[in-house]
């Protein structure tokens, strides 16, 4: 018998469409929430100590759910009057979150020690406004699965950050010559543990892999591979140090996009064919670590693919979304069937 599973679709417009039934049937939240029903949320995170909870970073702050997305709370901190863009939490003490802002708010990063309750401001703080994007926002946070206080950061647009210390001081990476991270416009992070650990940071148009510890950086064109220039997500496959998926598309939000998979930290990628051409870039991919192998994989324009089979082979949902800001699952269903606002 397959675990039970709460699939989470969060939007720019809808908040966080949910399913219970193993994507039969999808609920919004109801009205007169925290959450409202018509915000925008941007990053989702399954709360490791819970797995009926998720946290949500929205246009108009933090939010947290403990009921497999039914009821939303606010969670009053010094995020109220963030846009919160990415949520992060160190898997060998949950305690220990970070959290990224970003437009239309400025671009922060934040730190919790307490599981999310209260957020301290640290020094990394980007302008107001940027080339590219405008206002840029804090898009990726990698923590070193090594060590929680070594951690990653990457801004669209204002470059790769890292601190060795949970945030108490920074240092720039990204540098415009050879052998270097060579754009600020950084949108994904991967750590890979394991000898030699090995760090993915995928700017806007290339992959670059670093394997002494982020002092020099080959880099890799998916424009030259694959014809497609927009470079758009990564993640590493639970649990593995070898496995990582990636998504690129022809633009932002563009038309169409390609996902691949490397099994062999990054050094070479097989392109993966969805049962139907996605319609914009991929632009998130959901796991869990309660099971590797069930992946979803979700499009700028609502598009939504799964897998059950750690990424080699997909079915496309036949629900399609608004813009889609990320996915994720979570093994557990309401107790009471989260049965309101039910949409065939």
């Amino acid at each position: 018998m397959s675990t039970p599973k709460t699939l989470l679709v969060a939007t720019d417009g809808q908040a966080v469409l949910r399913s219970h039934d193993d994507g039969t049937t999808w609920r919004r939240i109801r009205v007169d929430q925290d959450l409202e029903f018509d915000d925008t949320v941007r990053c989702l995170l399954p709360d490791p100590r819970m797995p009926q909870a998720v946290f949500a970073g929205a246009e108009t702050g933090l939010f947290r759910t403990e009921d497999c997305g039914t009821n939303w709370h606010r969670i009053d901190c010094q995020l109220n009057s963030y846009a919160v863009w990415r949520l992060v939490a160190d898997a060998g003490n949950p305690d220990m979150m970070y959290a990224g802002t970003g437009s239309p708010s400025r671009a922060i990063f934040f730190r919790s020690d307490d599981g999310g309750r209260r957020w301290e401001r640290t020094s990394l703080e980007m302008p107001a406004k940027c080339l590219g994007v405008s206002r840029p926002r804090i898009l990726t946070i990698a923590i070193d699965p090594e060590n929680a206080r070594d951690v990653w950061v990457g801004v669209e647009e204002g470059g790769l950050f890292r601190s060795r210390d949970g945030g108490d001081s920074w240092k720039r990476i990204d540098a415009n010559r050879a052998g270097q991270v060579r754009n600020s416009d950084v949108h994904s992070i991967v750590i890979l543990p394991g000898t030699p650990k090995t760090v993915l940071v995928m700017v806007v148009n290339a992959v670059y892999s670093s394997t002494d510890d982020g002092e020099t950086w080959s880099e890799m064109s998916p424009r030259e591979k694959w014809g497609l220039y927009y470079s758009r997500v990564l993640a590493r496959k639970p649990g593995s140090d070898r496995e990582v998926f990636m998504g690129i598309g022809d633009g932002t939000p563009g038309s169409t996009a390609l996902f691949l998979r490397s099994s062999d930290r990054g050094a070479s990628w097989l392109p993966i064919p969805f049962p139907q051409q996605p319609n914009s870039v991929i632009w998130t991919i959901g796991t869990n670590p309660a099971d590797p192998n069930v992946v979803l994989a979700g499009t700028k324009y609502g598009h939504l693919f799964r897998s059950i089979d750690g990424g080699i082979s997909w079915r496309k949902e036949w629900r399609e979304f608004s813009e889609i800001t990320e996915t994720t699952w979570i093994p557990a269903v309401p107790t009471n069937g989260g049965a309101e606002h039910a949409h065939p």
